[in-house]
């Protein structure tokens, strides 16, 4: 069964929902798992577009989506850190993933902007199964070995408190 694992954290005055995971690989390595369109397609989906321009259109693969979100990348730091906003179900969704080394690889930190009219109560279980399956791919694992009936509605409850 899931645990809940996401906490909320200020900062900079903004609230944000973040999750942390450890991946195996080393920073170039991890970079390219949560940044290369074929990698991220494994687990959760792909953009097309050129993250130069300042915008990828993003497909949730995962979900059999055929329709794409617009993502802005706001800030993107190479095999450190990149923030991307959309909007997404009648909100702006801000998004951050940010790399640190580790002792046995690299410590993922994922972390979504929180507004109060967000409904954390589905997002945080479905930000916990997207994550897990990102760690099975990384792991050369089969991501479908990941069940969303354990995280949704298990963490809800969880979630909603936070």
């Amino acid at each position: 069964m899931a645990q809940m694992t996401g906490h909320r954290e200020t900062e900079n005055g903004a609230d944000w929902m973040v999750l942390e995971r450890q991946l195996s690989g080393d920073l170039a390595a991890s970079w390219r798992v949560v940044t290369d369109s074929a990698s991220l397609d494994r687990f959760i989906g792909r953009w097309e577009g050129d993250p130069a321009s300042g915008q990828v259109d993003f497909y949730m693969t995962a979900e059999g989506s055929t329709d794409a979100n617009t993502y802005r990348v706001l800030e993107c730091t190479p095999q450190q850190r990149y923030v991307v906003e959309s909007e997404y179900m009648g909100m702006v969704w801000q998004l951050a993933i940010s790399l640190r080394t580790a002792e046995n690889g690299t410590t993922l930190r994922f972390a979504q902007r929180y507004e109060p009219d967000m409904d954390a109560a589905s997002i945080g279980p479905g930000w916990e199964y997207y994550l897990d399956r990102l760690v099975a791919a990384e792991a050369g694992e089969d991501v479908n070995s990941v069940l969303w009936d354990d995280y949704y509605p298990a963490l809800s409850e969880d979630y909603r408190a936070i």
